[in-house]
């Protein structure tokens, strides 16, 4: 085989997993992974740019942008006068499908906010949880590979749908525009209101913006919470700095499985499988199924859909890394046990009564139900977020929403009657852990 005919036919490599009785570790250990070595290799990587910014602020941003982006930066704040400038000179049909997106999503994100819970447990005794936004949120936006101006929606929308009142987003300089991120992430940015965006990228972007960096005028105020997507050094600084900020979710190169019985339309899972590979050489693209036929069919589509596509090389290194395959199991039951312990960024299913798989899985950033619910979808207008775990993580964390920029303050009042009512119990509980002050506190107001 040609080193041409290897990049323009790629086949998944199969895992075949039938016959075998897997606990959930070895599930886990199973399913297709980016290797452990680049992971390591990024968060060395990362370490010290994070300890580069914290010491040495714009100095260290200006030296990151010229060996990452090429770009040699004069002011890293952009002038707002630009962002009004992209929004007056946006494309009519890309304008027409972020606004679409906006609503879309914004009704959502109004949805998701949830209600304050007030309780009165006994006479006299009330409490309270209260949802207040964060003070300020700094916002990701890739643009390596790729531009992505739907990645300031889904990251604008649920911060301003929570109060948020101060948010500060930053994107890569490019160097085609004059060291200014992405005109398109400007004029996105601009059509949600956000006026302090940053010409900053990668790692170093996530670390300035939770230490905070001075830039002569300029002052990048440090943040009480990040987000965004990115690649894995994106996903690996987040992880870092866990300690300074809050953050989303490691939200890494994207991956996509695909649920499938015999029913599936091949050349549908065959494309989306590609569409997701398309974002990056290390993306996964994973089928999961226990039809070897289906199997075979899906490999037939992308044989010919992969050639004709046009990141062909992207999508056949990506498909082809050890971070994809098709997993081939005994029956349903096999199947949904597979995708639970891959924990997929996104999750399609194309089975009979998709609905019906779709609650029974638990583990997923968002699931894609039935064959017209492809993922591009919801990267652009479905009204979901597209900034989702990746990596295995969706097991303990959910994607982007409103809720990530809301923390839940518990509110306690008691009366007097209230407080002598359930004191005895206090003393009885303080004194068996030997903290007779905290007893004493509930007494001096008691008489107990």
């Amino acid at each position: 085989m040609t080193t041409a005919e290897t990049t323009t036919t790629p086949a998944l490599r199969t895992i075949d997993l039938r016959g075998r009785q897997l606990s959930w570790a070895e599930l886990r250990a199973a399913v297709p992974r980016q290797s452990t070595s680049s992971l390591a290799s990024a968060e060395q990587a990362v370490e010290e740019i994070i300890a580069a910014v914290r010491a040495e602020g714009a100095a260290a941003l200006r030296r990151y942008a010229l060996r990452f982006d090429g770009v040699e930066q004069q002011r890293l704040r952009v002038d707002p006068a630009e962002i009004r400038r992209a929004v007056d000179a946006l494309d009519p049909a890309v304008r027409h499908g972020l606004q679409t997106a906006i609503e879309r999503t914004r009704a959502f994100a109004a949805a998701q906010r949830p209600a304050d819970a007030r309780l009165e447990v006994a006479p006299g005794a009330v409490l309270v949880q209260r949802w207040t936004p964060i003070r300020r949120a700094g916002l990701y936006v890739p643009g390596g590979l790729a531009v992505y101006p739907s990645s300031v929606v889904m990251n604008v929308v649920p911060a301003q749908a929570a109060g948020v009142g101060s948010i500060a987003l930053c994107s890569p300089p490019q160097r085609e525009f004059g060291g200014l991120p992405h005109p398109t992430i400007l004029a996105a940015a601009g059509l949600l209101g956000v006026d302090e965006v940053w010409a900053i990228g990668g790692a170093q972007s996530l670390a300035a913006m939770a230490h905070g960096v001075v830039d002569g005028e300029d002052v990048l105020e440090p943040v009480d919470t990040v987000t965004g997507p990115g690649n894995v050094y994106v996903a690996t600084a987040k992880r870092l700095l866990r300690s300074v900020v809050g953050v989303d979710a490691e939200a890494g190169t994207t991956e996509i499985a695909v649920l499938a019985d015999d029913t599936a339309n091949p050349a549908y899972v065959a494309a989306d499988l590609i569409s997701q590979a398309e974002h990056d050489p290390a993306a996964g693209s994973v089928l999961i199924t226990h039809s070897p036929a289906l199997a075979e069919r899906v490999a037939a589509e992308l044989a010919v859909q992969v050639p004709r596509t046009r990141h062909r090389e992207r999508v056949a290194t990506a498909l082809t890394g050890p971070q994809s395959g098709a997993v081939l199991t005994d029956d349903l039951d096999a199947s949904i046990a597979v995708a639970d312990a891959y924990a997929a960024e996104h999750l399609e299913i194309h089975t009979a009564a998709p609905q019906e798989v779709a609650a029974r899985v638990r583990n997923a950033g968002a699931i894609f139900v039935g064959p017209y619910s492809p993922v591009p979808l919801g990267d652009y207008a479905a009204g979901s977020n597209h900034v989702l775990p990746t990596g295995g993580t969706a097991v303990h964390t959910q994607g982007l929403s409103t809720t990530s920029f809301l923390k839940a303050v518990q509110i306690v009042e008691y009366s007097q009657e209230a407080l002598a009512e359930i004191g005895a119990d206090i003393v009885a509980l303080a004194d068996s852990e030997d903290l007779p002050a905290h007893g004493t506190a509930i007494t001096i107001r008691t008489g107990g």
